[in-house]
Parts: structure tokens; C-alpha cells; sequence
């Protein structure tokens, strides 16, 4: 079972792997998206600090880490081909993965059900 969690400016992680992303309802606002800067192995942020930006055909706009932690790993599939993010967000086309130091703060964030209210989306 996936422990997933939501943030309002549309990331994503999941509590067990850290891996991180945008949700496709961020990708559909976006569009297409044309680069894709990640950051570095081995950088710590902070819950809330940039953590990488994309390009789309519409805008340019920063990535926030959901919890504090440090970047242990960069999907590069995602720089080389960017439709992988449009293709696949929420799976394949994660951005980056980090080591949680302290998972209580995910708690703080927003579940699918949440998520879906915030968007405007029932559940179904």
C-alpha cells in the first residue's frame, strides 16, 4: 500500500520511499513541459524550499519539497525526456527521491481525498 500525501502547490510524495513529483492536475495546468532542472544528490532543504523548477509551453515554475530531508536521488529519465512527466506523473515521471529525517510533518499534508476537494474533484 502506497502512503501517498499532497500538498497544496500540487507535489506529491510518497511517505514510505520518499519519492517526490506533481500531480497531474499540476501537469495539466501546465502543459507541455519543455526542461526540467532537479536538484543535486545530496542537497538538504527544508520543508517548503525550492527543490527544482520546469518549463512548460505556458510558464516556468519552482517545485517545493513536501518535507524537509535530503535529496538522495534524481530521476534523469525525466531531464532527458520531459513528456515523461506530462505521460506519467504521479509514476514514471517522479522528480526526485529524499531521505525523510522525520516523517511526522507528512501528517500535516494532504491526503487523496483532500487533494481531490482542494482541486475540485468528487470522489469516485
Amino acid at each position: 500500500m502506497l502512503f501517498m500525501y499532497y500538498t497544496e502547490s500540487h507535489e506529491w510524495i510518497n511517505g514510505e520511499t520518499g519519492v517526490v513529483g506533481i500531480t497531474r492536475h499540476a501537469v495539466n495546468e501546465l502543459g507541455e513541459v519543455v526542461f526540467i532542472e532537479l536538484p543535486k544528490v545530496g542537497d538538504r532543504l527544508e520543508a517548503g524550499a525550492e527543490a527544482c523548477i520546469l518549463e512548460s509551453t505556458k510558464a516556468a515554475v519552482d517545485i517545493y519539497a513536501p518535507i524537509g530531508g535530503v535529496i538522495s536521488a534524481v530521476n534523469q529519465k525525466v531531464v532527458d525526456d520531459p513528456t515523461l512527466l506530462s505521460r506519467d506523473p504521479e509514476q514514471a515521471g517522479w522528480l526526485f527521491q529524499m531521505k525523510i529525517h522525520d516523517p511526522a510533518p507528512l501528517e500535516d499534508l494532504l491526503d487523496l481525498q483532500g487533494y481531490r476537494s482542494l482541486i475540485g474533484v468528487e470522489h469516485t
